[in-house]
């Protein structure tokens, strides 16, 4: 098979939609398949280890320079002219999504929407949310801006083969605005790199991690629906009360905001991305627990990989992070409330930490590898080719 994938979301730096687009490349690849990726960008042809990408011309983003902007539908249907795909897979629901429906079926075998974040209501509750613009919008008001959205995402899911979606909480949302051919694959984790490890002492004090002092760590993207500003805000009401420091890894464009909120306190440790997954893990394995904010994940791969680490994790209760965490090893809390994050934090610590471990690890066996997820989405594929065919 040749799969193409069409996305408005492939960072120079890094990020969720590259990571699962470099790894399928990886995995379909040993598997005989062709994987090539299309994305906006300075214009021209490349390798991405074993897939091509192709960057078709577009404009850095304002917000965040290292994505660009996708404007050209045109050259999308060019490129899938030419490279006629077996499989064409749209994986952001803008004008990679307008390109992919303009392209005429005799140039492509089928067609799928990979449903990455849920874009229609995260931004439209970050967007409207008073603590960031001073305003309150009715919820009546919020629904009638997003309908002619969840049009949209109709149009576009009724014109593809399958809509794929990582968590159950998803494929309930869009079924319940209408969507259809909706398959729910949850994404996999490297488990040979993300797996149970020996706590290292010498790992926390490299972060300057005294002893006895509590290690909690973040995961994810610095960008303003991540809302890291929650977990800084709780790491410092139980500091006070606790030696404990928090490290978080990621960048983004919310990161100078984010420090200026951290004010300059040497117990929060701005680490930057983290390109050396067995690095990551080596942290994940040593710290104490794992704090997320954001309510609005489809899935929680950096949560999966948490609990394939063994580490407990403390996360809002709604959104993919709730979906992950499981009461044997993890605390929820009233979403985007910084004060009851605090007091989930100091919940989990009070539990007995070898329990906690213990189940996280348990849960292991039942979270998926990466392989096994892409061996379940080639499945699909050729069953979609092979239905298309009959």
């Amino acid at each position: 098979m040749k799969i193409l994938d069409v996305t408005e979301f492939f960072s120079e730096r890094g990020g969720g939609v590259r990571s699962h687009l470099t790894s399928k490349g990886q995995a379909l690849c040993q598997r005989g398949h062709e994987h090539v990726i299309v994305a906006p960008g300075p214009r021209g042809e490349q390798p991405v280890g074993p897939s091509r990408l192709i960057r078709v011309g577009g404009p850095a983003m304002p917000y965040d320079p290292s994505y660009h902007l996708l404007w050209r539908p045109d050259a999308v249907r060019r490129v899938v002219a030419r490279e006629h795909p077996d499989v064409l897979e749209i994986h952001s629901p803008y004008v990679a999504a307008m390109g992919a429906l303009a392209s005429r079926g005799g140039n492509f075998g089928v067609r799928t929407f990979f449903w990455h974040s849920d874009f229609i209501d995260t931004y439209r509750h970050v967007l409207l949310d008073r603590d960031f613009f001073g305003m309150r919008v009715a919820p009546r008001a919020q629904d009638a801006i997003a309908e002619p959205l969840w049009a949209w995402v109709r149009r576009i899911t009724r014109a593809c083969d399958a809509t794929i979606v990582a968590a159950q909480w998803q494929v309930d949302k869009l079924r319940s605005h209408g969507a259809q051919n909706i398959v729910k694959l949850p994404f996999g984790v490297d488990k040979s790199t993300f797996r149970v490890r020996e706590r290292s002492e010498a790992v926390r004090a490299s972060f300057g991690c005294n002893p006895g002092e509590l290690l909690l760590v973040g995961v994810g993207r610095f960008a303003i629906e991540k809302r890291w500003d929650v977990a800084i805000e709780a790491f410092f009401k139980i500091a006070a009360a606790r030696p404990c420091r928090l490290v978080l890894f990621g960048d983004g464009p919310e990161r100078a905001r984010l420090e200026a909120l951290a004010a300059g306190d040497k117990r929060v440790v701005f680490a930057g991305f983290e390109k050396g997954r067995e690095r990551l893990a080596d942290v994940l394995a040593s710290a104490d627990a794992l704090v997320h904010a954001c309510p609005y994940e489809t899935f929680g791969l950096s949560i999966a990989e948490a609990v394939c680490c063994g580490l407990p994790v403390v996360v809002p209760d709604a959104g993919g992070a709730a979906e992950q965490a499981l009461p044997g090893f993890s605390e929820t809390y009233a979403s985007l409330d910084a004060g009851a994050c605090a007091e989930a934090l100091l919940r989990l610590l009070r539990r007995d930490a070898a329990a906690l471990r213990a189940s996280a690890i348990a849960r292991r066996d039942a979270i998926a590898s990466v392989d096994e997820h892409f061996a379940q989405l080639a499945a699909l594929y050729e069953q979609l080719i092979a239905r298309r065919r009959m």
